[in-house]
């Protein structure tokens, strides 16, 4: 009966009814989307580096080995010398393992000295591995393989010359050593996008005429001299290990903390990385805060508009008292129409996050390398809809409790 009641009132106020539903329908979808981006954007972080057992640098701290290593941000304290990467290397445990070299740049984009192991083994995102959108990987020793972001914001494509400059923030370019652009990686949401990939021979042959960070005057080491040479890297920077067994990683861990040639660090990705995001994720409590204040908003709206359909609808609650309705039915049909007001928002708020998902999850993949997962409703977005719910039906109750104590000849009253 009560039920019926509130249907039929609600209808009877489609056009306001309807502009509270959607005003809690906005502010719902906006919850849930502010939650999604977080735990997506979480999900991407954690997964910029996978399958990667440990990364080995010079001893510092374990958020700056991983930023100068994975995301290419900040240098390193000191290199690894090539005898120690060798030795670690030759380590039973060792499944495989890629070196790193950093310190040039090219335009702002950081140059990264690698083997071609690191194509095989570097994987993000849950496994996946790094695919080219045009061209090969290195074959020469110029040859250089760029990230989507820098073949996108320098306009690159295969074939183009590329001259990278000594260190970050430098005039001084290797002119005498130009690269070929052989390749171009597709968009990974990761540091590599943002990476020129050369090969750890070129890194040396490009410092061949330079000594103590300075290029050496009057000399300038032919081209066709210079892959003659034996290149082989006096150090590295960092290097990616991946073990045989997840039960050795632990025993190779210690190995290298406590190998006595150098003071060395390893340091496992997934910690490091959760380390990190405890850093830098504290904007999302400012996100889920504003998302509340927008859903608490909406609330308060409906409150309001109950409100202000009380002095509309006094001349209805005195017929209802008339005909018999107790001050606990008038109070319920409020509070339930509260309710029914705060739930289809919700769900229309859910259809709303399902459908901004469809139509945003590959605009975002794309441009950010951004991934949000399309799953069913978990458990925390119907405990969020609850919630709406039941705060729908705390709100109505001071416009409802107003209601109950009104009489009917109050009802009756033609104010003017």
């Amino acid at each position: 009966m009560i039920l019926r009641l509130a249907i039929a009132s609600l209808f009877a106020r489609a056009l306001t009814v309807g502009m509270t539903i959607l005003a809690i329908a906005l502010s719902v979808a906006l919850f849930l989307s502010v939650e999604k981006v977080r735990t997506g954007a979480k999900a991407s972080f954690a997964d910029t580096i996978s399958g990667t057992d440990l990364i080995v640098g010079a001893r510092s701290g374990s958020v700056q080995l991983l930023l100068y290593s994975v995301f290419r941000i900040g240098n390193a304290t000191n290199n690894v010398t090539w005898q120690s990467y060798q030795d670690i290397a030759a380590r039973p445990e060792v499944d495989w393992i890629v070196p790193i070299s950093l310190g040039d740049s090219h335009r702002q984009f950081r140059v990264m000295g690698t083997t071609q192991a690191f194509f095989e083994h570097y994987k993000y995102r849950q496994g996946r591995s790094l695919e080219m959108a045009d061209g090969l990987i290195m074959d020469d020793l110029f040859d250089t393989v760029i990230g989507a972001d820098v073949a996108a914001t320098l306009n690159y494509r295969v074939g183009d010359p590329i001259v990278v400059a000594h260190g970050l923030a430098s005039f001084s370019e290797h002119k005498d050593q130009p690269f070929r652009v052989s390749g171009i990686l597709r968009k990974t949401g990761t540091p590599v996008d943002r990476t020129v990939i050369v090969s750890m021979e070129a890194i040396e042959a490009i410092h061949v005429d330079w000594q103590g960070g300075a290029q050496v005057q009057g000399q300038a080491t032919p081209v066709d001299v210079i892959r003659e040479m034996d290149l082989k890297p006096s150090a590295i920077t960092a290097a990616l290990v991946g073990v045989k067994s997840p039960l050795q990683t632990f025993r190779l861990q210690r190995a290298i903390n406590e190998y006595s040639q150098e003071p060395l660090l390893a340091i496992l990705p997934g910690v490091a990385l959760q380390e990190l995001w405890s850093i830098v994720g504290i904007a999302e409590t400012g996100l889920l805060a504003v998302s509340f204040m927008v859903v608490v908003t909406a609330l308060i709206g409906m409150m309001a508009t109950i409100f202000s359909s009380l002095n509309e609808r006094r001349r209805e609650m005195a017929i209802f008292r008339a005909m018999g309705a107790r001050p606990m039915t008038i109070l319920s049909m409020l509070v339930l129409e509260a309710m029914l007001m705060a739930a289809l928002g919700a769900l229309l708020g859910l259809a709303l996050l399902y459908l901004g998902l469809f139509i945003a999850q590959p605009i975002l993949d794309r441009a950010f390398g951004l991934w949000l997962t399309i799953d069913p409703p978990s458990l925390r977005e119907v405990w969020v809809m609850l919630a709406v719910i039941a705060a729908g039906a705390i709100v109505s109750m001071v416009p409802a409790l107003r209601a109950y104590r009104m009489s009917v000849a109050d009802g009756m009253i033609v104010k003017t």
